[in-house]
C-alpha cells in the first residue's frame, strides 16, 4: 500500500476518533454516560462481530481467557471510563491533549515491564512530555480542575491496553480484540449506572435508564459509527506502513479536537494549554523518531 496511503489512513482514523469524542459527549448532555457507554458498546460489538464472522474467524477464541487479554480488558475499561467522564466534565481539547501523551506512557511502560531498552534521550523527551501535561492540568493553580485528571487516568488506561496488546497472542486478530474492546463497554456503562456516576440528566434527575430520543440516539450510532471507522482505518495505516513514518501521524487528533472544540462547544484554549500541547506532541514525535533509531541500531 505505501506510507502515504498508509498515513492518509492514520489522519482518516484521527479524525474519526475526534468525532466519536464529539458525539459522545454531545449525547451524554441528554442521555447518563453509563446507557451511552453501553449503546456505544453494543453498536460495536455488533458490527466487528458482523466483520469477523465473514473473515471466517471464530468469536471466542479460548486465547481470550489469556493474562494479556485480561489485563487489557481491565485497562480498556479504565481508559474508556475515565476519558469518556473527561470529555463530558471538561473542555474536550484539553482531554484530547492529555491523550496525546499516550506513546509517552507505553514507551516508559515497555521499559519497565517489557524490559524494552530506552536511552536517556527518550527519558528526557519522556518527562519534558509530562511537564507539558502539568501545563495543561497545571495542579496547585487556581485554574487547576480536579476533574481534569480524569483524562490523566483515561490516558493511563489506553496505555496499559496498549502494552497488554503488545503481549496478546498473535493469533487473535484486531478485528477479534475488536469485539473484546467494544463488548466490555456494556458492562462498564452497567457499572457507571448502578454507581451514578456522571451528571444527572437535568430533565429526569437521576441516572437510571431512560428512553433516548431521536436526536441522542442518531449521535450514539454516529459515535458508533466513527469509532468503528476509526479503529479499521487505524488497523489499515499499522499493518501496511512503516510504523515510524505512519505513527506520529496520530498527533493530528489534537489537530481535529482543537478545531471541534472550538466550532462545536466554543472552547477557547488558553496560552498554557496550547504550549503543553505543542511539548507534549514534539516529545511524542521525537520519541518515536528516537526508537525508529535504536531498532534500526
Amino acid at each position: 500500500m505505501g506510507n502515504v496511503r498508509s498515513s492518509l489512513f492514520m489522519v482518516m482514523a484521527m479524525a474519526a476518533f475526534s468525532l466519536e469524542d464529539m458525539f459522545i459527549k454531545s449525547a451524554s448532555n441528554a442521555v447518563p454516560v453509563g446507557e451511552v457507554l453501553m449503546l456505544f458498546g453494543v453498536g460495536g460489538t455488533l458490527a466487528f462481530t458482523i466483520m469477523t464472522l465473514r473473515g471466517g474467524q471464530t468469536i471466542f477464541h479460548p486465547q481470550i481467557l489469556s493474562r494479556p487479554i485480561l489485563l487489557r480488558a481491565v485497562f480498556e475499561v479504565m481508559g474508556r471510563l475515565f476519558f469518556t467522564l473527561a470529555i463530558v466534565f471538561t473542555p474536550l481539547s484539553s482531554a484530547s491533549a492529555i491523550l496525546q501523551a499516550t506513546p509517552l506512557v507505553v514507551v516508559m511502560g515497555a521499559a519497565i515491564f517489557l524490559g524494552e531498552r530506552v536511552g536517556w534521550r527518550r527519558w528526557g523527551a519522556i518527562l519534558i512530555g509530562f511537564s507539558g501535561v502539568l501545563l495543561i492540568i497545571r495542579p496547585g493553580f487556581e485554574s487547576f480542575e480536579v476533574s481534569s485528571l480524569l483524562a490523566v487516568l483515561g490516558m493511563l488506561g489506553f496505555a496499559g491496553r496498549d502494552l497488554a496488546t503488545r503481549a496478546a497472542p498473535p493469533v487473535l486478530s484486531n478485528l477479534q480484540l475488536g469485539i473484546y474492546g467494544f463488548l466490555i463497554l456494556i458492562p462498564t456503562g452497567m457499572f457507571i449506572l448502578y454507581f451514578d456516576i456522571g451528571p444527572v440528566n437535568s430533565a429526569f434527575g437521576v441516572h437510571d435508564l431512560m428512553w433516548v430520543s431521536l436526536a441522542s440516539a442518531l449521535q450514539i450510532v454516529a459515535a458508533t459509527v466513527f469509532g468503528v471507522m476509526a479503529y479499521y482505518w487505524l488497523t489499515i495505516a499499522m499493518r501496511n506502513g512503516d510504523v515510524s513514518v505512519v505513527a506520529p501521524f496520530r498527533y493530528t487528533r489534537i489537530v481535529f479536537a482543537l478545531i471541534l472544540g472550538v466550532i462545536i462547544f466554543g472552547e477557547r484554549p488558553d496560552p498554557l494549554t496550547l504550549l503543553g500541547i505543542v511539548i507534549i506532541v514534539s516529545s511524542g514525535i521525537y520519541t518515536l523518531l528516537r526508537s525508529r533509531r535504536a531498532r534500526k541500531g
